[in-house]
């Protein structure tokens, strides 16, 4: 079983604050599901067919367009009601260094 100390640490790098009552539940649930894939894991497949692609279908692949995020539906109005903006576009806190 996970540890509360391991769900503390998955919350920490997930940047999710938990109380006390999560962390339990998390605990048992994260554990409930890696007992789960350790039974999946155990399970024989030798000798099983790899499943085939159904045929008659195809990828439909349209070309990429570039357009002006200023002159988008509705982005002169959203820009508007921004807390910080710069030269039309939103201005948001540095977070990497």
């Amino acid at each position: 079983m996970i540890n509360k100390e391991a769900v503390e640490h998955i919350a920490k790098l997930a940047r999710i604050k938990l109380i006390d009552k999560e962390e339990e539940k998390f605990a048992k649930d994260l554990s409930s599901i890696l007992n789960y894939i350790d039974k999946l894991n155990k399970v024989d497949t030798e000798n099983i067919k790899p499943i085939q692609q159904i045929t008659g279908l195809e990828t439909v692949i349209r070309k990429d367009k570039t357009t002006d995020p200023s002159t988008a539906l509705g982005a002169s109005k959203i820009l508007e009601q921004a807390p910080d903006k710069q030269n039309n576009y939103f201005k948001v806190p540095k977070i990497l260094e």
